[in-house]
């Protein structure tokens, strides 16, 4: 299923993106609810009946006529993990790791999948990087490798937008990677038994309809169950955190001469069957 909050007349819910539009889940089963946070904690209960009541296939409105949001709009934690393809890795000058390299977005900086990139006063070094995301759908700790998959409740796009002098100007990156609007997800949480192979998908950025990075999840150094795993053995994952698992090559920090992102620019990251989100830098208005 394709999970999505969506707004129509004033309302926010979840729903599910069919063929025939947007299921509104609480208006087919009153006691579903209506945030993504809440029916993820539900588990698989939820599911079973969000599945049924698309079966049917009833009262579907138009995707012209809603709004996708951000599917979850405040996660309980944003992870994510740098240097996590050799080849972004070699040409940012770093040597490949052996652990996985772990940082936090604040969950503050979430944006919906066609929501406006802020470029703030404080500075000219906005970066892009495409990524895929886990969604994790149960409580978990210390979760083997081999049994991550039972603890994933979906997949999403995310935008990791970065502030490289922020970034680079400590020895952590959380001050370059937090700011607002600067995660933006979606359009949809498409549930992992529908996502054939989280490591092979294509993923591609444009800036501007220009092709920028060009990539395959297969190339990540730790996979997603490596992933779990690591996270898990520190602390407890809960449902709804979001993990972004790396960006390939072709962000701007490698390009010379760099020519960062400016309001007007367009950003587009698509990956295999979870969709693509789309958003404009605009100068931030606060």
């Amino acid at each position: 299923m394709k999970l999505v909050t969506f707004t129509e007349g004033n309302r926010t819910r979840i729903g599910v993106v069919t063929t025939e539009g947007v299921i509104d889940l609480s208006a087919q089963d009153s006691g579903l609810p209506t945030d993504m946070l809440t029916f993820l904690e539900q588990g698989m209960p939820a599911l079973v009946r969000a599945r049924v009541i698309c079966a049917s296939g009833e009262n579907a409105l138009g995707l012209a006529d809603v709004t996708l949001e951000a599917p979850i709009g405040r996660p309980p934690k944003i992870l994510a993990v740098g240097l996590n393809y050799e080849d972004h890795t070699k040409k940012s000058g770093f040597d490949l790791p052996e652990v996985p390299m772990i940082f936090n977005k604040q969950s503050t900086a979430v944006t919906g999948p066609d929501g406006d990139i802020h470029l703030p006063q404080e500075s000219e070094q906005l970066d892009y990087e495409g990524e895929l995301a886990i969604v994790i759908g149960q409580r978990c700790r210390r979760v083997p490798s081999q049994q991550a998959v039972n603890v994933i409740a979906g997949y999403t796009i995310v935008n990791d937008v970065s502030l490289r002098d922020w970034q680079f100007r400590s020895a952590t990156i959380t001050m370059g990677k937090s700011w607002d609007t600067h995660c933006p997800m979606g359009p949809y949480i498409v549930t992992a038994d529908e996502v054939t192979d989280p490591h092979c998908l294509n993923l591609r950025t444009w800036v501007n309809g220009q092709l920028r990075q060009d990539s395959n999840t297969s190339q990540m150094i730790f996979d997603c169950y490596d992933i779990i795993e690591h996270l898990s053995t520190a602390f407890t994952l809960e449902p709804g955190d979001v993990i972004a698992t790396g960006t390939p090559s072709g962000v701007i920090l490698e390009i010379e001469p760099r020519v960062w992102l400016k309001p007007g620019d367009v950003v587009r990251v698509a990956i295999d069957q979870l969709g693509a989100i789309e958003n404009r830098v605009v100068n931030d208005p606060g």
